[in-house]
Order: structure tokens, then sequence, then C-alpha cells
């Protein structure tokens, strides 16, 4: 099963920008759908953004227009560049293999550590 390193969060100021990296370790195999979620103090993990391997995307409405979601497929590797960051987008960060692109909240990986944002002053 994979394994999940999630790495690139830290603090930021409002309006400021990060970029998280994810690499799933899986053996090889191919992974057609990575995601990005996050989960805020009190609060529950929601789905961030979604690529598959064909290159189609979602979002949460509340990132659509400032974070951006790329895959490599090569390296099983998932990127979420963050742009006009807001304290409201304060979470631990993970990602994981969803089941699929319609399943998104149904994960097929144990979670990783997560990378903290924290958007602040």
């Amino acid at each position: 099963q994979a394994q999940l390193a999630e790495s690139g969060g830290g603090l930021v100021q409002p309006g400021g920008s990060l970029r998280l990296s994810c690499a799933a370790s899986d053996g090889g195999s191919t992974i057609y759908v990575m995601a990005w979620y996050r989960q805020a103090p009190a609060k529950t993990r929601e789905v961030v953004a979604a690529e598959s391997s064909r290159g189609t995307t979602h979002y949460a409405d509340s990132v659509k227009g400032r974070f951006t979601i790329s895959m490599d497929n090569a390296k099983n590797t998932v990127y979420l560049q963050m742009n006009h960051l807001d304290p409201e987008d304060t979470a631990i960060y993970y990602c994981n293999v969803p089941r699929s692109f319609k399943q998104l909240t149904i994960t097929t990986r144990t979670w990783g550590q997560g990378t903290q944002v924290t958007v602040s002053p």
C-alpha cells in the first residue's frame, strides 16, 4: 500500500503563496486520481482539489481561482500551488488516493502526517 509523504507547508502572510508536494510510494503501480484534503482545527477533513491522470480537475469552491493542482504521473507525485492565501486556509493539508474521481471522500491509503499551513499576519 502506498505511503504518502506531504511537504511544503509553513507559515505565510495573507496574500502569500506556498507549493505543497506529495509523493506516493506505491510499488510502481499506476495511480489514476490523487487529491488534496485539509483539516482545520475543530473541523472535519474536506476535499480541496483532485486531479485524474487524464488531467481532469476538481476544486472546492473556496479555493477556485487560487489553488492549482498538478500531477506527475510518472512519479506518482501531486502538487498543490496555493496563491492568495487567506487565514481561512490555515489547516493541516493531506494528500491521498481516492477510490475514484467521483468518490473523492472515499480514500484508499493510510493517511500520512500531513503538512501544516498557517496563514497569519
